[in-house]
């Protein structure tokens, strides 16, 4: 995502509902956020709104697909959080969790195949 778009937790349910089931009608929407979120149709059609505004979401002829990708997201997400709470600072954000011993055996495995691979790219 190119610019900030500060998502909300709600941004961030409605869009998961959307990747899932792209492109999606819009009453369809508001069924399955209703099902999934326990959200009124007016709930879903004011987030749905926000996120068109945010250039995030596309209602086209009343069927919504998403402009963003979810590793993209995902990646916007991740950096927001580092920036904000480590300084940006990847390694200060691995030391509070393997301070806190959050980390699984097979979590830790990962993360070194992770980085092997990243290495082997460079």
């Amino acid at each position: 995502m190119e610019k900030k778009t500060n998502l909300t937790l709600a941004d961030h349910r409605l869009l998961d509902l959307v990747w899932d089931n792209q492109p999606i009608p819009s009453p369809q929407l508001c069924k399955a956020a209703e099902a999934a979120l326990g959200w009124k149709r007016t709930t879903t059609y004011t987030v749905l709104k926000r996120l068109c505004d945010k250039g995030v979401l596309q209602n086209e002829a009343t069927i919504v697909t998403a402009l963003v990708e979810r590793d993209e997201v995902r990646q916007a997400d991740g950096r927001e959080v580092l920036d904000r709470s480590f300084g940006g600072s990847l390694p200060s954000f691995l030391a509070a969790f393997l301070r806190a011993g959050q980390v699984s055996d097979s979590d830790a495995a990962e993360i070194e195949r992770m980085l092997e691979e990243y290495r082997k790219k460079k």
